[in-house]
C-alpha cells in the first residue's frame, strides 16, 4: 500500500497513485441498478432487444452504475492518505462517459491526484482524477474529477 502524508500531497500532484482490482459489470449488477434507480431503458436490461436494436450489440451498464462504482474502486486501491480520520464525498468538478461497458466486460479505475487544498487544520479536500478503464481498451469508459475532503487526525 502507497501511504501518502498529508505534508507530501505537493509532491504527488499529477502523479498516478493508483489502481483497483478489475471488477466484471454483469448482467445481474446492471438489472439491479436498473430496478434501484428506475432507469429500466431496453439497452440495459434487454439482452434480446439490445442485440437487434443498439448500436452496442447487446445491453450496457448504466454511466451512472459506473460512476457508483468509483467509491469500490477507491476503497480498494493501492493508497491512502495517512492520519484520515474520515472520508466525505465532496461531489464532482467534471464527469465524461467516455465509451460503454457491455455486459459481461471489466472495469478498474485509475487514480492521479489533481490539486488539494487546506481548509483548516484537520481538514484537506483533494481533486482526484479518475480513469476508469475497460479491460484490453486503451479508451477510458468515464473520467471524473472527484472532490473529496478529508477530515484528519490532528
Amino acid at each position: 500500500m502507497n501511504k501518502i502524508k498529508p505534508e507530501q500531497l505537493e509532491q504527488v500532484i499529477g502523479k498516478d497513485l493508483g489502481f483497483s482490482d478489475w471488477y466484471q459489470v454483469d448482467q445481474s449488477l446492471i438489472n439491479n441498478f436498473a430496478k434501484c434507480t428506475n432507469d429500466e431503458q431496453f439497452i440495459h436490461i434487454d439482452e434480446e432487444r439490445s442485440k437487434l436494436e443498439s448500436p452496442y450489440g447487446g445491453t450496457i451498464a448504466h454511466g451512472f452504475l459506473s460512476l457508483s462504482l468509483l467509491t469500490k474502486f477507491a476503497n480498494e486501491s493501492n493508497f491512502s492518505i495517512e492520519n484520515t480520520k474520515i472520508v466525505i464525498n465532496y461531489g464532482f468538478n467534471k464527469i465524461r462517459f467516455i465509451q460503454p461497458v457491455r455486459s459481461g466486460e471489466k472495469i478498474r479505475a485509475k487514480f492521479s491526484l489533481l490539486n488539494f487544498s487546506k481548509r483548516k487544520k484537520d481538514e484537506i479536500l483533494v481533486t482526484y482524477g479518475v480513469n476508469v478503464e475497460l479491460e484490453n481498451d486503451q479508451k477510458p469508459v468515464l473520467f471524473a474529477e472527484w472532490l473529496i475532503l478529508l477530515l484528519l487526525n490532528y
